[in-house]
């Protein structure tokens, strides 16, 4: 294997000290998710917290104000439920990051984890719902996704085995239901969902849109005997909500007169849901009262809210924040009156700036893009152009120490929520059918022009960032866009689509063959055409590319492959590998590889 130029790693960025210490200080400062409580015991909840410097798994006794941290492994844990009763907390446990294992759960009060279900096997998570006398686990592995129904004090049994994507939606509140989504049409971006009585592991109703249209199922009713299932439907072209009575097989679309696209939760009487609405790259959060239709507004904080639902007494608890003020969590009672629920230990992180919109036309659009400079700086600046993951997903308002460090350095920052994104409407986000990576580069290039041309950005100090998909979508852009950009920086990219779809996890080559219209073997020049290794002798930028050596999704053969035809032109770039997967959960590994990344970048543009 050839040997590749190390990243440099920074004593420090900033020869202010006060700069210095902020920047890290916004890493640092301890973070909590929104709590997630056990239904028939709401005062015993679990939630995240990277308080240790490690993301992990917390329980809370709120009678007793109490907390304990769960899990404690090197590399951290990220995913979690409770039990209806409160009795146990369950976690994933993986290997060093690569997101293969098995469910283990342990008593809320603490002692040793044991097997979740006897008789499952290690495999991806595929979801997860939890029951009084049974429990539903999801499984995805290179054989498709099964699906595993343990009984109280009985050995799972495979309910669902089938080769292509699918997983668990949800459990009916009497156990007597279970929704699973699926793709036995063939495409995974667009499930079908099927509903199984536990009974005999019979389907009582299926419901599938048909073709380009997903069906996703939020939750059953949280009445017992009540067997409505609450979904998210694409009839119209962007996301809205649906309630289907499973057992009786009808449906009742809901109208909730507002832009942009929807999701909600059920209120704990079943009379009403609680409704998070997206648009341009915010939330504003409602309640629906469902046999009236009347939407009423919840009173929450311009910006984003990451999650959202409602106690059994009727407060809304939520997170939130906006790119000037670090995340909280707050609770809003029914009387109007607001407070912070939970307050993490240690100092809160020092803010940021707020962020301006930018509605950037194209010939296939509109293109929101949203921006960060420095105050008080006029004029031109280094620009980062930050392209997200995903790619089903968006930039949006919300606080980021990352964003933050960037505009420290002095760059503006430029989010570009590109065709194939997320709150936009279904056709925004299908766009990149058949062509992915270059569709998404097109609205790219025109937010650079728009960035340039209107003095937001510096032409010639212009870098292309981004992780997961946006390191494949920045990739790709040193390659078919090398005049555009003096840098590029890529975290656990794709880099050899060809390498990346033989060794990927199983479930996102189904979402490849979904997204390119077949596998490589069907449509094989669609495939190169779309690879950044393709492109690659046209990269004359640095190139700074980040990868976790345990990385299911972007692994890292495909990305040696790409950096070997880099050496072999002696192009400028550097490698920094770490022993994690897709990213990293410890704080320090984060901050090391922000300094990596911003020192990187102005290494680069002082060279031009």
């Amino acid at each position: 294997m050839t040997t590749h130029p190390a990243a440099e790693v920074p004593d420090r960025l900033f020869d202010d000290a006060d700069l210095e210490r902020r920047w890290r200080a916004r890493f640092t400062a301890a973070r909590v998710s929104l709590p997630n409580w056990a239904d028939d015991a709401p005062d015993r909840n679990v939630y995240l917290s990277n308080a240790s410097g490690v993301w992990e798994i917390y329980a809370w006794d709120r009678a007793a104000d109490e907390h304990r941290k769960v899990t404690d492994r090197p590399n951290g844990t990220s995913i979690s439920a409770i039990s209806p009763d409160g009795e146990h907390i369950w976690w994933f446990n993986d290997s060093d990051g690569d997101e293969f294992g098995s469910w283990v759960r342990e008593p809320f009060g603490g002692g040793t984890h044991t097997v979740a279900v006897q008789g499952d096997k290690p495999g991806y998570p595929a979801g997860a719902v939890l029951g009084l006398t049974l429990n539903a686990v999801g499984v995805s592995d290179d054989d498709g996704t099964t699906i595993f129904l343990a009984r109280q004090g009985k050995p799972a049994e495979v309910v669902y085995a089938n080769e292509h994507d699918g997983g668990v939606a949800g459990l009916s509140k009497d156990e007597s239901l279970l929704a699973i989504a699926h793709s036995e049409h063939g495409d995974n971006r667009h499930p079908a969902l099927r509903v199984l009585s536990t009974a005999g592991n019979t389907t009582v109703a299926e419901k599938w849109d048909g073709e380009g249209k997903g069906l996703d199922a939020l939750g059953f009713s949280p009445v017992s005997g009540d067997q409505r299932l609450l979904v998210l439907h694409e009839r119209r072209g962007r996301e809205e909500l649906l309630i289907w009575d499973v057992v009786a097989d009808t449906e009742t679309e809901l109208t909730v007169d507002l832009p942009g696209e929807v999701a909600a939760d059920w209120y704990p009487d079943g009379s009403a849901l609680l409704v998070v609405h997206t648009y341009q790259g915010r939330n504003t959060v409602h309640r629906f009262d469902i046999a009236t239709g009347e939407l009423s507004t919840v009173d929450t904080p311009h910006g984003t809210i990451g999650s959202a639902h409602v106690r059994p007494d009727g407060t809304v608890e939520y997170s939130w924040s906006n790119a000037a003020e670090p995340s909280m969590v707050r609770a809003l009672d029914t009387a109007g009156t607001e407070r912070v629920l939970l307050t993490p230990p240690g100092d809160r992180a020092p803010a940021s700036v707020a962020m301006t919109d930018a509605n950037v036309e194209t010939e296939h659009g509109t293109v929101h893009a949203l921006v960060a400079r420095p105050d008080g700086v006029d004029g031109p600046l280094p620009t980062v152009f930050a392209l997200h993951g995903g790619p089903h997903s968006a930039d949006e308002d919300r606080f980021s120490a990352y964003r933050a460090v960037w505009v420290d350095a002095g760059f503006a920052v430029v989010h570009v929520n590109y065709r194939g994104s997320t709150g936009y409407g279904s056709v925004w986000r299908d766009a990149i059918e058949g062509r992915p990576g270059l569709t998404e580069l097109a609205d790219v290039a025109a937010v650079h022009d728009w960035a340039v041309s209107t003095g937001v950005a510096d032409p010639d100090h212009c870098v292309v960032n981004g992780a997961s998909w946006g390191g494949y979508l920045s990739l790709l852009a040193l390659g078919t866009q090398p005049e555009r950009w003096a840098a590029g920086v890529a975290g656990v990219p794709v880099a050899d689509y060809l390498a990346a779809y033989a060794d990927e996890m199983e479930p996102l080559r189904a979402f490849d063959r979904a997204l390119f219209g077949g596998s490589p073997d069907e449509v094989h020049e669609r495939y190169v055409e779309c690879s950044p290794i393709t492109y690659v002798d046209a990269v004359h930028a640095p190139v700074l590319i980040l990868a976790g050596e345990n990385d299911p999704r972007c692994p890292i053969r495909q990305i040696d492959n790409y950096l070997d035809r880099l050496a072999e032109r002696g192009a400028p770039h550097e490698m920094y590998r770490y022993e994690a997967g897709h990213g990293s959960l410890v704080v320090a590994e984060t901050i090391k590889q922000t300094a990596i990344e911003v020192h990187f970048a102005l290494r680069a543009i002082k060279r031009r």
